[in-house]
């Protein structure tokens, strides 16, 4: 397919006769074709939807006209791109060296213990991908059991799914996509021999569990054309796909599922899940062909996670406590009513996740903006927090696998500081620095820079809190560039943290803050539900006044302003634009969600049917009429606006390529100023970009060249 658009842009680019104007130096202006959508007694008009081509036509090798059409109009837009940022190819290139240089080449995580072995990856020098390996506990002997650069050669793309290992030891699950469609086929490997399995197992989500006699695994399957997680599977080792078992099926469209293991290794569990209600069902891992068991029916407005523990389910939940509460369950009597509370609801604490060992709880709130991690004592209830001491920082726990240990494993991070692994001992306190990631630059120190936290008042009334750094040095100036970065949606948090990457920016004088919007959970499960449906524009008026705070604090101005957001903080980018042109030099915006309503009316599109408690149902004329009212794609005025770069991937899945091309060719339609307005369009990945470890920072150093040259700054 990717010599087939190579091909095709070769033979057709000379003779396109779609655009008004062929000459590089000038924007292409696509053509329109009127396309009236209706519903609720009204009409918008659509004139590029023509730009929406099926998963069959982009992996059809005969191209239709309407095909050859669509490519013609993205390649035509790089070469636009190209042109128009063609003095900074230098600038992208010294970005590029700068940001790789920076990285240690010959690096490795730490070391994860499971059982017998450790487990863990590593680089080597200026290779994209990386081995993943194990050492036996008693002695150094490296194995490497998946060799990621041999596998990815001859692939423009290429991700390794989950990995899951056996109770045994001996076989290794993965999931392999080579599109970028987030469609992943399982390979089992026994580790023993080198050797791969026969069993293939092809659209699935990339991962799998093993029941616990080491030929049993489950795996979740996709819906092909909405990409909807609905079906686990049950296969045997040494069967065919086709012989698989259909263990479970999601009926409601509005709801996806996935199965896991618990950290105990006891229960196979199944999660159904929507935006705002969840249901778990479980078998034990020793009897794989039993019958799943509900632990409780799913209610609206009612989610809740399960965590084993001996006799006992805990469960997390949101029932009656807005910020959740923990509460415990016999296994064998699972049901709500026979709950019992362990930790209460706090309407100033949010309980994002616990982790169980078994001589302590570890529990993970999100208080005043900030995570912190709490160790309970099962045996006297005691408790303490963890304490640090950035003004705005990112803690979290992760690959605590082990059940019957003292220590806990915790990433911790900064807007100064950079990723830190460490090794908490929960009886003594005392804390271990395993590894900080390097920073290969001699001039770095966190020492160098100043991290400060702020809090904006919302047209409302509400404090938005705002995470800022810059280079010391920097002062309070009109004339100061600043990155202003949001998301805001799905309840997804945007923590401090540090990025090896932005000092390209930071050390040209840019400032980078963070706008902790409504729409995520900085501050709790409110924060979220008030910038969500009804609510979105706050999310939009939240970004807004964190910006004219930050002028009116004189660390910059509209002049000197700019604004990133990715996916839904595409869809932040696309409002903000809108509603307030003039607040901005330049906006980068990355795969983003703009053409609101026509995606949320199509159920066949990936992600919509899961999403309507996100935005709504515009088939509901209240979500229609709201959505409408901020949609970027139906909301562009004749006006002037901001420079702005714009990027997708031709295999996105998650945010179709149509939505950003559609929003770009309208944009130039009717805007009325002489400002940039480009688009990137990656012929060869989807929603999360190009795949390897350098490969990607060539598309950051092409936003932040945007960035610099509008700056004036060349090197």
């Amino acid at each position: 397919m990717k010599h087939f658009l190579l091909t095709l842009f070769l033979t057709t680019f000379i003779s396109c006769t779609n655009f008004k104007s062929m000459n590089i130096q000038s924007p292409p202006i696509a053509h329109k074709e009127e396309k009236k959508l209706s519903i609720h007694n009204d009409e918008r008009i659509d004139n590029y939807f023509w730009m929406r081509l099926s998963d069959a036509q982009k992996e059809s090798k005969n191209p239709d006209k309407q095909t050859k059409k669509v490519i013609d109009y993205l390649n035509a837009e790089n070469e636009y791109l190209k042109s128009k940022m063609s003095q900074t190819k230098d600038l992208q290139n010294s970005l590029f060296n700068e940001i790789k240089d920076r990285i240690k080449k010959d690096d490795s995580s730490v070391p994860v213990k499971i059982n017998n072995y450790t487990y863990y990856s590593r680089y080597e020098k200026d290779k994209e991908y990386p081995f993943y390996c194990r050492k036996p506990i008693n002695n150094s002997v490296e194995e490497v059991i998946l060799n990621v650069p041999d596998m990815a050669k001859n692939h423009e793309y290429y991700a390794v799914g989950g990995q899951s290992i056996s109770p045994s030891e001996k076989l290794l699950v993965y999931g392999v996509d080579t599109v970028s469609r987030r469609e992943y086929t399982l390979y089992i490997k026994n580790l023993s021999s080198g050797k791969h399995l026969k069993d293939v197992i092809s659209k699935t989500t990339g991962s799998a569990i093993w029941a616990n006699d080491n030929k049993t695994i489950f795996y979740t399957k996709q819906d092909p054309i909405t990409l909807r997680s609905y079906q686990i599977y049950k296969h045997v080792l040494g069967t065919n796909q086709s012989e698989d078992v259909l263990v479970y099926e999601e009926k409601d469209d509005t709801f996806g599922c996935y199965v896991s293991k618990s950290k105990s290794k006891k229960y196979i569990i199944i999660e159904s899940y929507q935006t705002l209600s969840s249901e778990y069902r479980f078998i034990d891992a020793n009897k794989p062909n039993s019958d799943f068991k509900i632990i409780q029916k799913r209610e609206e407005n009612h989610e809740y996670g399960v965590y084993h523990y001996r006799d006992y389910f805990y469960i997390l939940t949101n029932y009656k406590a807005k910020n959740f509460r923990l509460m415990k369950t016999l296994v064998s009597k699972p049901e709500k009513e026979n709950w019992q509370e362990v930790i209460s609801h706090d309407k100033n604490t949010l309980i994002e996740g616990i982790d169980i060992f078994s001589d302590y709880l570890v529990v993970e709130e999100r208080r005043s903006g900030l995570t912190h991690i709490k160790i309970i004592k099962w045996d006297d209830n005691s408790e303490y927090y963890v304490e640090f001491n950035d003004p705005a920082y990112s803690v979290s726990t992760f690959a605590n696998i082990e059940f019957n240990t003292t220590e806990l494993r915790f990433n911790y991070t900064s807007l100064t500081t950079p990723s830190s692994v460490f090794d908490l001992n929960m009886k003594t306190k005392n804390r271990k620095l395993l590894k900080q990631t390097e920073v290969l630059d001699n001039s770095f120190s966190p020492e160098n820079y100043v991290s400060k936290r702020y809090y904006a008042t919302a047209r409302d009334g509400k404090k938005i809190p705002i995470s800022l750094v810059y280079k010391q040095g920097v002062q309070k100036d009109k004339k100061n560039p600043l990155l202003l970065y949001g998301y805001g949606s799905y309840g997804y948090s945007i923590d401090p943290y540090f990025s090896s990457v932005r000092l390209s920016l930071l050390n040209r004088g840019f400032i980078f803050a963070i706008a902790h919007i409504r729409g995520g959970e900085d501050m709790g499960r409110q924060w979220y539900e008030d910038g969500k449906l009804l609510n979105k524009k706050n999310t939009f008026y939240d970004f807004i006044d964190c910006a004219e705070f930050l002028i009116n604090e004189e660390y910059t101005n509209s002049q000197h302003l700019y604004a990133a957001g990715g996916s839904a903080g595409g869809l932040l980018m696309g409002a903000v634009i809108n509603m307030r042109s003039d607040l901005w030099n330049g906006v980068i915006a990355s795969v983003p969600f703009v053409d609101v309503i026509s995606t949320m009316l199509d159920e066949s599109i990936p992600l919509t049917t899961g999403e309507f408690d996100e935005w709504g149902n515009p088939k509901n004329k209240e979500y229609y009429d709201y959505i409408k009212t901020y949609s970027p794609y139906d909301n562009i005025e004749s006006k002037a606006y901001p420079n702005l770069l714009v990027t997708t991937g031709y295999w996105d899945s998650q945010v179709q390529y149509w939505e950003p091309a559609k929003w770009v060719a309208k944009l130039r339609e009717y805007k009325t100023d002489d400002n940039l307005l480009i688009m990137d369009c990656n012929m060869d990945v989807g929603h999360g970009g190009a795949s390897g470890r350098f490969k990607r920072y060539k598309e950051v150093a092409l936003e932040y060249a945007f960035l610099l040259n509008l700056e004036g700054i060349s090197h």
